[in-house]
């Protein structure tokens, strides 16, 4: 069944936003070529586009051209802007874009573990308040004929736990401070204006790493978090899967050997978290000899794990799982081997029920390890699966949840900024 006008227009004005977005400024020829639309189909998208103030003349393309066909157009990047969220066990970090993805102000929070979930609440709620306007995104006047221009439009948040499928709410999780569940609502409220979306940490992670970091040539893929605590993010055919509790990668309360006791329901001790969570970095590290962090937290065991990947000599020319050969008896080489041993372990089993091909070692130590860890832990694999799986160390490391974070809120805003005008209720 042939589309109607409306339909057809919507997708065609969709497909030159998206292509203005990703190609930056283009001219009306440059979108014809790209869509493949008519010229006067082009013309008319681009009158309708402008007079809705999505996009505008931003200049001219070369040097000796003039007139209506060199004027380029660029999405108007202050149609909306965005907020991005980083919510972690002992602080906030904080972002706000504009609707092209530049960032206009950041900022960081520490929340100590003592402090009331009242008191924590108000210090994130009121960096989030001081970004925006620093941004300028909060009380802008709007424009005329587009009510909430430069406004902030979408906030995303990204918080370790279990998000409830149905609400989409962060769910009471043994271990996490009570402000986080919390902080959401109290966002809405304060910034009533803007969407407030939360999504589990790792799976943002995972969709960053997907769009601009070590798995943007994969739509199957397992990342695999290793940081304060552990946890996995799988995407298959391109779809970010969460599963029927929102519990998908939950890797942390898996049973593995290795440990003294089994996970409970409420704890992931004696699971895959007690062998590769930050604090067991760090105890191992001490079983090799190798120097305390001053915290047994995420950047602690990424500061132990980087320092061992310096230490041991660079092998060129070799197969990364020989990068320790050279100093085989060094203490950071087999802190190293001890280490990748451990993550296989979880990694082979997240492999023989998906399949994924690819795994990416994401997370503060998952970057710090670089491509001697994901060398070392791959080499391991092999002889543990038949299942061929790359291994590949993120690109994005612990930034990987602030940038999830903005693209999902980018992609919400986008969804209803660029929907057709009877549906964005814009």
């Amino acid at each position: 069944m042939p589309a109607s006008p409306s339909t057809a227009r919507a997708i065609n004005d969709r497909l030159a936003l998206r292509l203005l977005q990703q190609e930056g400024p283009l001219t009306a020829g440059q979108l014809k070529q790209l869509t493949g639309l008519s010229r006067p189909t082009v013309a008319d998208l681009v009158d309708r586009l402008t007079a809705s103030g999505l996009i505008t003349v931003v200049g001219e393309s070369g040097a000796q051209r003039r007139g209506p066909n060199a004027r380029l157009y660029g999405i108007v990047a202050d149609r909306a802007h965005l907020a991005a969220l980083d919510v972690r066990t002992e602080g906030v970090l904080v972002l706000v874009s504009d609707l092209l993805g530049r960032v206009l102000a950041e900022a960081s929070v520490p929340i100590d573990g003592d402090t009331g979930t009242g008191p924590a609440v108000e210090q994130a709620v009121t960096a989030v308040e001081n970004a925006v306007k620093e941004a300028g995104a909060m009380g802008a006047p709007p424009r005329e004929g587009a009510g909430g221009w430069g406004r902030l439009h979408t906030v995303g948040i990204g918080a370790p736990g279990l998000i409830d499928p149905a609400t989409g709410d962060l769910r009471d999780s043994a271990g996490l401070p009570a402000w986080h569940r919390s902080l959401a609502a109290t966002l809405q409220e304060r910034l009533p204006g803007a969407r407030v979306t939360v999504e589990n940490e790792t799976n943002l992670a995972a969709l960053a790493e997907q769009r601009e970091g070590a798995a943007r040539d994969r739509d199957t893929f397992v990342l695999l978090w290793l940081g304060h605590g552990v946890g996995a993010a799988v995407v298959l055919d391109g779809t970010l899967r969460r599963g029927a509790s929102g519990g998908t990668g939950e890797i942390g309360f898996l049973p593995v050997p290795g440990t003294d006791t089994l996970p409970s329901a409420g704890d992931c001790a004696g699971g895959f978290h007690s062998l590769t969570g930050a604090a067991a970095v760090v105890s191992l590290a001490g079983e090799h000899g190798l120097p305390a962090p001053a915290t047994a937290d995420g950047p602690g065991a990424a500061e132990v794990v980087r320092g061992a990947v310096a230490d041991v000599p660079a092998v060129t020319d070799v197969p990364v799982g020989a990068v320790a050969t050279a100093a085989a008896g060094a203490a950071p080489a087999r802190f190293l081997r001890a280490l990748a041993d451990r993550v296989a372990v979880g990694v082979a089993s997240v492999v023989a029920v998906l399949d994924p091909g690819c795994v990416v070692l994401g997370g503060e130590v998952g970057q710090a390890g670089g491509a001697v860890l994901a060398g070392l832990v791959e080499e391991r694999l092999r002889r543990m699966s038949p299942l061929v799986t790359e291994v590949r160390a993120s690109t994005l490391g612990g930034t990987a949840v602030l940038r999830g974070a903005l693209l999902t809120a980018r992609d919400r805003a986008q969804d209803e900024l660029f929907a057709p005008p009877e549906r964005s209720g814009v």
